[in-house]
């Protein structure tokens, strides 16, 4: 379970009322607001097309928003200084390795942009993920490129490791591995770590923080173990529902209409609360969770 971290602590990351529509009008950022802080594995959870790779883009400072802010590190994401590059990991969905170069040539040519640059890492990793130093890199499998892009932002050991989509490529057992070795690095140095996936099963591996996106936004971000203890599914008449969750002081996370003057009520309760009796109350999963929330 990654450590727990003030949350005085300043933040590695941070978007405040983040705006973006593409040129054609499609508004994909609404107002977002996001902060990620130092010692946290992050996963972000949305449907397909919910916007996951404009938000990581906007978040590196590859996008800029029409509206509101991006720090990394306290610094603008626009306009990052040399130092404050060096402290950011980046995989994106779509491998940008030079396909000519071999692995070894192309970690050599990336070390010479980093001060930190841990090489027993990355022949570790090279080893153990079965990656040839000397073949090119346009013979390798996907997936092998995928653990290459991998080895490749890991090895400058950044305080800030951006993930997209990472481990589509893999089999499961690499999965596995790939997610023991992001654990390490919070558990080790404390950096903060976000991936976009959509493998739920994935997620349920190590206590992360989860972010749901949806409509634009960050509608939730908490600890997994604290959503599947705190979020239930009440089912009862409006009326009833509205008393409930004042008595409860619970937070309504996602109402659901049904016949008859119904509905289905998704409430994160507050952590020592005390669930009444002879109410029609469902524990939830992280497949219901997504569903709910994205």
């Amino acid at each position: 379970m990654s450590p727990h971290f003030p949350h005085t602590e300043s933040p590695s990351a941070e978007l405040s009322g983040v705006t973006l529509s593409y040129p054609k009008g499609d508004t994909v950022l609404k107002g977002l607001d996001w902060r990620l802080l130092p010692g946290q594995v992050v996963g972000l959870l949305g449907r397909n097309g919910a916007g996951k790779t404009t938000l990581l883009e906007t978040l590196l400072g590859l996008r800029e928003p029409q509206a509101g802010t991006v720090t990394l590190f306290g610094q603008d994401a626009l306009l990052p200084d040399d130092a404050t590059r060096a402290r950011i990991g980046y995989v994106p969905q779509q491998s940008d390795l030079f396909e000519a170069f071999t692995p070894a040539q192309l970690l050599a040519y990336f070390r010479s942009f980093y001060p930190r640059w841990n090489e027993a890492k990355v022949d570790g990793l090279l080893s153990r993920w079965d990656i040839a130093r000397d073949k090119p890199i346009r013979k390798l499998s996907g997936g092998q490129k995928q653990r290459l892009s991998i080895i490749r932002a890991l090895a400058h050991e950044p305080d800030l490791l951006v993930l997209d989509e990472p481990v589509a490529s893999l089999d499961p057992a690499g999965r596995r591995d790939f997610l023991r070795e992001l654990v390490s690095e919070v558990l080790d140095r404390g950096a903060t770590v976000v991936f976009s996936t959509h493998i739920l099963s994935d997620l349920e591996r190590v206590a992360f923080n989860l972010a749901f996106m949806s409509g634009g936004r960050i509608a939730l971000q908490a600890p997994l173990d604290e959503l599947l203890e705190q979020v239930r599914a009440f089912t009862g008449t409006v009326t009833e529902m509205a008393t409930l969750m004042a008595r409860l002081g619970a937070e309504p996370l996602k109402r659901t209409a049904l016949e008859a003057g119904r509905e289905r009520v998704l409430a994160r309760l507050p952590a020592d609360a005390a669930l009444p009796s002879g109410v029609a109350v469902d524990r939830v999963n992280l497949d219901d969770l997504f569903a709910e929330l994205t």
